[in-house]
């Protein structure tokens, strides 16, 4: 994996961490969420959606750093690497 590809994999996982819980707030504050104060399909089907961006998100944040990572080390080793 290359340099710049790990940094775009830490960036996407990023923004998926920050914007999907953003997005499940304000779905959370919409009315047709809440049917007797019991939630609805509508809520439902975005807590899934927001869990699995969210977890695909950690997976890409994580590959990134370990990227990265590997490209300090080998910088620090004198290693060659691609990117």
């Amino acid at each position: 994996m290359t340099f710049r590809v790990s940094w775009f994999l830490l960036l996407v996982g990023v923004w998926n961490c920050v914007i999907w819980p953003n997005f499940m707030y304000n779905i959370a504050k919409d009315p047709r969420s809440w049917s007797g104060g019991e939630p609805t399909g509508f809520f439902l089907v975005h807590l899934v959606l927001v869990v699995v961006n969210v977890a695909i998100g950690l997976a890409l944040l994580v590959l990134g750093l370990h990227g990265i990572r590997a490209k300090a080390r080998a910088s620090e080793s004198g290693e060659q690497v691609r990117g």
